[in-house]
Parts: structure tokens; C-alpha cells; sequence
């Protein structure tokens, strides 16, 4: 697809820049580094990482990179201020950036992953500002808006997505051929294929766990040299970063033959992702696809120890959060990317969680991916 960046992330900056004039702030800052990661400054200047990045009342931003041929590369904004004019140092970027501009209004909004340690050395730096870090803030505001994708964006999953699926299929065909035996043989092919497909990385830490370990929500550490696909149940969890976009899937092995207890989660699962799919659509109440996926596992006497399912976008897990933390007024909105993941675990008999990426649409959903149970 065709897309023009500079309009695309000025649109971005306007918004942002509407939020701060509406509550009279002067100047919005984001920061990402090593410390904390924040995909808000990926999302409103195109730069990947590792920068402080200023939005001003006006509609002005200034990125101060760490990396400044990267930047040149890869970011919009309105200026670039090298990190290292600042030899680096955040409290003394924002000072200087802040008296550069020197607006009358001086209240200026800092993240709220800011530090108590870090605040106080923002208020001796900026003892003439009214300094702002809380959680109902600018920052939140854009991860709002991070919730509803637009096309751009969307084109950007449903390519990850692809690669997934793709890789889903081939895995499958390796296991079943023997050529995937151990855990590290899984994540290891997937760490190569997606770099073949030109990805950026895994989207989080693969998790791949043989029968032995299939029981852990995540399992710990993510993958061993362990048998992986042998009799029972086995779990990978994974997903790739496209231009900053991810995928997120995980599949179940069931390689038999299977106790009773476990065809009864199995089914459990698949029932939970076949009957939850049909709340996932613009207008539906969270709570009740939530309620759908705990009354299915309650009939039984079980429940499912996480969500049903969460946003992805340039983060992993992000707005809206599909479980008991979504308001009770909240409802699935066009534009979401969310994952729908039931799933079941028993220290006995392993686990077993099915998990898709899905596109809500104004008049339904589209699975992105094609995760499934694979039985041997």
C-alpha cells in the first residue's frame, strides 16, 4: 500500500497536540529507553527506540534521538535534536527543551513510568514549571488511540499475522515429517523464518513447552532442550513484529493417546474460542465475551487463570484488554486488533490454550491468523 508518512504521523502530532490545548499543557513528553520501553514515541514520530520526544500545545515535535542516522532514516517530526547535545541525559533534554520553547503556559505532563526518584529531579531542573505525571494523561490518551487501527497499521498485522500463519503451517508439516523433536527446535526455526520474511523479531519471548511443562501459563524458562509434540499436550506460544506490528498465536499439540481429563480440556477450548468468536464484534460488550468463555469452563468445575484476550498493535499487550479488567461499560470497536486465547491447565495433565489474532470490523470480525489444535 501506498502511505504518506509525513501526513500520517503529522495527523498523529494534531491530535496529540488537540488533547494538550483541551487541558492547557504546554508540553507532552515521551521517553524510551533501555529502562522502559514506551511504543507511544514509535507511534507518534516513526523512530524505533531509544529517544525523548517532545509535542508541543502548538503541534510541534522535536525528537531528540540517541541514535541520529537512524533517526534520519526512519522518523517525522518537526526537529531533531541529537540525545548526545544533552550528553545524554534526560532530566537535562527536557530541561533545555523546555526553556527553548519557553511557552506562557508552563505546565509541562512527564510519563507516568517516570520515577519518584526522577520526579524530584524534574522538579529541581524545572522549579519554574507546573510538572504533571499521572496515570489519566496525554500518554494514556494515545494509548487510546493506539486501541483503534488505522489502515496503515492494519496492513502492518495483517502481514505479520500472515507470516505466522505461514510458519504454523510449515511447523506442523516438520513435526509431523519428525523434524521438530525439542522445544528449542521450534523456537530456533522460528527465530530464522521470520528473519526470512523479513520481520524484526520475535513479538515476545517464544514460548514453547512439551508435555512435561505445558501446564504453566507461561511456561518458565520459555523453552528447554526438552521433547516437544511427543504424547500429551503440548503448547507454543509466539508471534513476529512487522514495521513494529505484531502477531501473537498460540497452537496446541495433542498427540495421543489422550486421557479422558485431557479431551475434555481440549474440548473445553475449542468450545471457548468457537462460541466466544461471536462477541467479538464492534458494539458487543466486553464482559460479555468474558462471561461466555468463564460459563463454557464453569459447567465443568474449571476456569481459565487469565484473559480471554488482549490488544497487540506496537506493543504486545495493549488496549483493549479483553477480561475482568475492561469496564463494565466497555465494547469492542472497529479498528481493534485482539486476541481471543481460552485455554486450560492441569498440573497432571498439561495445558492446552488456542489463541487467533482478530480484526473487528464495522459489521463483524476477520481471524487473522490460523492457530489451531494439531492433533497426532
Amino acid at each position: 500500500m501506498s502511505v504518506d508518512f509525513e501526513e500520517m504521523y503529522s495527523g498523529r502530532i494534531k491530535k496529540v497536540s488537540g488533547y494538550l490545548d483541551r487541558n492547557n499543557i504546554a508540553i507532552a513528553v515521551f521517553h524510551d529507553s533501555e529502562d522502559f520501553r514506551d511504543p507511544n514515541l514509535r507511534y507518534l514520530s516513526g523512530h524505533p527506540s531509544d529517544a525523548v520526544l517532545f509535542v508541543t500545545r502548538q503541534g510541534k515535535s522535536i525528537l531528540c534521538p540517541w541514535d541520529e542516522n537512524l533517526a534520519r532514516q526512519k522518523a517525522h517530526c518537526s526537529e531533531m535534536i541529537p540525545f548526545t547535545q544533552f550528553k545524554r541525559d534526560y532530566v537535562e533534554s527536557v530541561k533545555s527543551i523546555a526553556a527553548k520553547i519557553a511557552p506562557s503556559e508552563k505546565i509541562i505532563e512527564l510519563p507516568p513510568s517516570t520515577s519518584f526518584i526522577e520526579y524530584g529531579q524534574f522538579k529541581d531542573a524545572l522549579d519554574s514549571w507546573r510538572i504533571e505525571c499521572r496515570e489519566d494523561s496525554v500518554h494514556e490518551y494515545v494509548c487510546q488511540l493506539r486501541a483503534q487501527k488505522d489502515e496503515y497499521e492494519i496492513e502492518c498485522t495483517k502481514k505479520a499475522c500472515l507470516i505466522t500463519s505461514s510458519m504454523t503451517d510449515k511447523i506442523e508439516g516438520l513435526l509431523r515429517d519428525g523434524e521438530l523433536k525439542t522445544e528449542s527446535d521450534v523456537a530456533l526455526f522460528i527465530e530464522k523464518e521470520l528473519r526470512i520474511h523479513g520481520c524484526e523479531r520475535t513479538s515476545f519471548d517464544t514460548l514453547a513447552a512439551g508435555p512435561s511443562r505445558s501446564f504453566g501459563i507461561h511456561a518458565f524458562p520459555g523453552y528447554t532442550s526438552g521433547s516437544w509434540g511427543t504424547r500429551g499436550l503440548s503448547i507454543l506460544d509466539y508471534g513476529v513484529c512487522y514495521e513494529g506490528y505484531a502477531s501473537d498465536c498460540t497452537i496446541t499439540v495433542a498427540r495421543g493417546p489422550l486421557s479422558k481429563e485431557q479431551e475434555l480440556i481440549l474440548s473445553l477450548v475449542q468450545k471457548a474460542a468457537d462460541s466466544c468468536i461471536n462477541f467479538y464484534k464492534a458494539g458487543t460488550p466486553i464482559h460479555d465475551a468474558v462471561k461466555c468463555a468463564d460459563d463454557i469452563f464453569a459447567e465443568y468445575g474449571k476456569s481459565m487463570p487469565h484473559g480471554l484476550g488482549h490488544g497487540t498493535g506496537l506493543a504486545i499487550h495493549e488496549n483493549p484488554f479483553i477480561s475482568t479488567r475492561a469496564k463494565p461499560d466497555e465494547v469492542f470497536k472497529a479498528g481493534n486488533i485482539v486476541t481471543l486465547e481460552p485455554g486450560l491447565y492441569d498440573p497432571e495433565w498439561g495445558g492446552c490454550r488456542l489463541e487467533n489474532d482478530v480484526l473487528i470490523t464495522e459489521t463483524g470480525n476477520i481471524v487473522l491468523t490460523n492457530s489451531r489444535i494439531i492433533r497426532l
